[in-house]
């Protein structure tokens, strides 16, 4: 088994030092560890920590390259892996070393019974939605994808910008907001759940078209088939928004022209055993608790 570690940085020694203890895990159960360029020259960097483990780097895996990549970090960290993983189909695995890791599968002193449980298949795969962003002009580096969502927003703090929507060409709205974000259902209960939209359970095969602020009241959030294409054109006092896939960010121009729509490849996350969406929503968004005396 080869098993790639992928984190932005290890902030403080608790974190090197469960890193190490990973590596040393991983070459005592017989797995082959590789890590990510970029953590291994923040290790030299930062901490003086030499990796001996094979190094790989962001477009050059292919299917079967990995057969798991662990995230040691926070939802964002997580999030992250799609632009590493890409089409290959590669599982990932979320390690939480942050507060919240709505994502993450396992915790950190829970290391051993996963990597004990990744050895005996005990887990599943979760096929989550990707959405693609289309644009005449190149945005992004060239992948222009994301798990979470994409987000049209001002950019400045005075006035709403007005973004007209379409599905399949025909007009579904004008929202006068702050902007606009169409999620997935592993997005929903990110950025769009905090702005009034619904929770969608992986594999709804749908998206949220979810205001920011809208000025109008009874405008609100929709929930569409992911099979549609959604279409935007924008206008306002400035000339430019800001426009986001996860957490990253580019600014765009008056008179450009988008569109989202599926993705014709998904993102494997793993799920232990005994875990589920559920569970999860329950325990890390204290869904339905009841905190009365």
């Amino acid at each position: 088994m080869k098993i790639g570690i992928y984190s932005r940085v290890l902030k403080t020694g608790e974190h090197l030092r469960f890193f190490r203890y990973l590596i040393e895990l991983l070459q005592q159960n017989g797995i082959e560890a590789c890590v990510y360029d970029t953590l291994a020259g923040h290790l030299e960097a930062e901490h003086r920590h030499h990796c001996t483990q094979p190094i790989f780097k962001a477009g050059e895996l292919r299917m079967g390259s990995l057969d798991f990549l662990i995230s040691l970090g926070g939802d964002g960290t997580m999030l992250d892996t799609l632009s590493i993983v890409r089409d290959t189909g590669i599982p990932v695995l979320g390690v939480n070393t942050g507060r919240f890791g709505f994502l993450a599968s396992s915790q950190m002193s829970d290391i051993e019974v996963t990597i004990s449980e990744l050895e005996n298949r005990s887990y599943s795969l979760e096929e989550r939605t990707v959405l693609k962003l289309e644009c005449h002009t190149e945005l992004f580096d060239g992948f222009p994808y994301a798990l979470n969502d994409f987000v049209l927003h001002k950019k400045d703090s005075s006035a709403m910008i007005t973004v007209h929507t379409y599905l399949n060409g025909m007009f579904l709205n004008s929202y006068w907001s702050d902007g606009l974000i169409i999620s997935t259902p592993t997005g929903s209960s990110g950025y769009s759940l905090s702005c009034g939209g619904p929770l969608l359970f992986p594999g709804s095969s749908s998206f949220v078209v979810t205001p920011i602020a809208p000025h109008n009241l009874n405008v609100r959030p929709v929930v569409v088939s992911d099979s549609n294409i959604i279409s935007f054109e924008f206008e306002g006092r400035t000339n430019s928004v800001l426009a986001s896939l996860d957490s990253r960010a580019v600014s765009l121009l008056k008179g450009i022209e988008l569109a989202i729509r599926k993705a014709d490849f998904g993102f494997r996350m793993v799920r232990l055993s005994g875990e589920n969406y559920m569970d999860t929503i329950r325990k890390k968004l204290m869904w339905g608790r009841d905190n009365r005396n």
